[in-house]
């Protein structure tokens, strides 16, 4: 099933003349771009002697391999062996291809034909920046349960996003879409700084909504009627017990830099990090082996969903 998903794997920014070594669900992928620009992603081995592509280079629209020169275009097609320069190669010497698309602001991949579009975001506000990538030493579920969950608040982001005064999780519903991701439609929570540009504490509205088995959107909406945020959460699963993170903040914020906006979440998400590397096991447990209290249902449902669904890599 993750293998038809679409998985984040790169800023669209980040991805210019060089060639980009990843992994995704284990496999080792190269990302570069063509001689239009547009971006091309391939398994990170070459077919004449498995040599990676990625430390090789891009020239005239094709990848080169470091080792004997082969080169290939966009579509995996081999175009060039420099010691058989009369040589035309047939298919059977192309290299492997996957699908790759450009969306909010990153490039995503997939290692076989997704059965759907990139994740839809509800209205956002015009701005936009992306953060990333993260690399964390736990499995993608548990971070995307870290994102859902509101209760760590008052103790992992102490005089941030909440405080030990103001630690109880108020009661609230979880819905589910038309598809069964689950959903907070709203969630009212004390917070003592609750964006980069807050100079006070205040009460906010929070709406949760689960994107896909591997990201999530947040959408937060001050009490005293100043412009809300939202934030969506990206955990691409390198293996079972590694993710890499891409962090989207949507605001209305017009005061702020975009250096202030991003040294603001980066703290936060410093904050998380020794946590989620800290929880054992690494993979998410989804069929016992953990307790839970009402404060977890929206953590709950989450389990319920990636079970319905079929995930199997990051859970246990």
């Amino acid at each position: 099933m993750e293998t038809q998903l679409w998985h984040p794997l790169s800023r669209d920014e980040d991805l210019d003349a060089a060639p980009i070594a990843l992994t995704l669900l284990g496999h080792a992928l190269v990302l570069w771009r063509d001689a239009s620009g547009q971006p091309v992603l391939m398994r990170d081995q070459c077919p004449h002697r498995g040599a990676r592509l990625s430390l090789g280079r891009v020239r005239h629209g094709h990848i080169e391999c470091p080792y004997h020169g082969w080169r290939f275009d966009a579509g995996g097609a081999c175009v060039g062996i420099p010691a058989v320069p009369a040589f035309r190669p047939p298919a059977s010497h192309s290299a492997c291809t996957h699908p790759v698309v450009e969306c909010h602001g990153l490039l995503w991949g997939a290692l076989e034909p997704p059965t759907t579009e990139p994740p839809k975001l509800p209205g956002m506000p015009a701005r936009r920046l992306v953060y990333g990538p993260f690399d964390v030493a736990t499995s993608a579920p548990r971070v995307v349960e870290n994102f859902l969950d509101t209760a760590h608040f008052a103790f992992v982001h102490e005089g941030w996003l909440g405080e030990t005064g103001h630690a109880e999780v108020p009661d609230y519903t979880v819905t589910h879409t038309a598809d069964g991701r689950p959903v907070i439609e709203d969630y009212r929570a004390w917070q003592p700084r609750a964006t980069a540009s807050a100079t006070s504490g205040g009460w906010v509205r929070y709406r949760y909504e689960v994107l896909g088995p591997y990201g999530a959107v947040l959408g937060k909406q001050p009490d005293d009627g100043s412009p809300g945020d939202a934030y969506t959460l990206w955990a691409t699963p390198l293996d079972d017990e590694h993710c890499r993170v891409w962090m989207g903040q949507y605001t209305a914020d017009t005061t702020s830099t975009d250096t202030e906006l991003r040294d603001f979440q980066l703290a936060i998400f410093a904050q998380d990090k020794p946590i989620l590397e800290s929880q054992q096991p690494r993979r998410l447990p989804v069929s016992g082996g953990e307790v839970h209290c009402a404060a977890d249902r929206l953590s709950a449902a989450y389990r319920r969903y990636l079970q319905r669904v079929g995930v199997r890599c990051g859970i246990c």
